[in-house]
Formats: C-alpha cells, sequence, structure tokens
C-alpha cells in the first residue's frame, strides 16, 4: 500500500517498499505492474536490501518518460535503467497504452529481465479478459524456483 495514488512520488514509494522489504521474514518476490515495474528499478538502485529478494515479477512496465505522463509523474522520470541484482520477468504487450512493446523490450534488456512477448493483452490488467490469469500464476511460480529462470 502506498499512502498517495493519486499522486504518487517515487522517493516517497521507494521508502515503503524498503520499509515492507525489511519487515518481511524471509525471500521476496516482488510482483509488481505499470508504475510498481519502475519503482522496483528504481528502489534496487538505491537500497541496501535487494539481497532478500528471491525475484520480480515485472508486468505491463508504464512509461513515465511520455510526453503525456511527465506533467502527472515528475518524479519518475528518467527511469532508471540499472541491471536488476535479481532474477527478472518483464511482460510486455503489443497494445498497451501506456509503455510500448518497444520500450518494455528495452526495459527488460537494461533491467537484464527476460522478455515476455503477452501479445494483444492491453496493459496486462483486470481489463484484459484474461480472468485468474494462470499464465500469470506460473510465471510467479518460475521465480520461487529460480533454475526456470
Amino acid at each position: 500500500d502506498q499512502h498517495d495514488w493519486m499522486t504518487p512520488r517515487r522517493g516517497d514509494w521507494i521508502a515503503r517498499l524498503e520499509d515492507v522489504i525489511l519487515g518481511s521474514d524471509g525471500p521476496v518476490v516482488l510482483v509488481a505492474h505499470s508504475l510498481g515495474c519502475i519503482l522496483t528499478a528504481a528502489w534496487a538502485q538505491v537500497s541496501r536490501s535487494t539481497t532478500r529478494v528471491q525475484g520480480a515479477l515485472l508486468v505491463a512496465p508504464g512509461d513515465p518518460e511520455r510526453d503525456e505522463l511527465r506533467g502527472v509523474l515528475p518524479s519518475w522520470a528518467p527511469i532508471v535503467r540499472d541491471r536488476l541484482p535479481f532474477p527478472s520477468l518483464l511482460l510486455g504487450s503489443h497494445d498497451d497504452p501506456y509503455c510500448s512493446l518497444a520500450k518494455a523490450q528495452s526495459l527488460a534488456d537494461a533491467w537484464g529481465s527476460r522478455f515476455i512477448d503477452c501479445g494483444l493483452c492491453g496493459h496486462i490488467n483486470a481489463e484484459s479478459g484474461l480472468g485468474d490469469w494462470p499464465d500469470g500464476l506460473a510465471l510467479l511460480r518460475e521465480l520461487t524456483d529460480p533454475k526456470d529462470i
């Protein structure tokens, strides 16, 4: 949970993620959607707790560098492009209105994530009609068994 969903600030979100990870017992698997993917990379750049993360499932990253989003999300650009220090899968869609497939692929490359092309799934959310999304659950399970990544 974040304290302000309507005016998200990267620094605040990083601090909250750090608190949650430090407060958890055992290894952590991150599941991030949209701006949460950008948060994961920004947090990993500054945190000393990254060894607690077993892996990350990064679904439909948002693109706060797009002209129409820069004014709404000023603290989120530029996107951190450092390689993530833990295994990760990044899922992108051909028709995501918030991030082009090419941008999603370039983020996967920068972060060292395995890229998964989800086809025409929009922003890969409830509106995408995926239901319980068994394929997503299978990908999440891969992160709990790192030999599969």
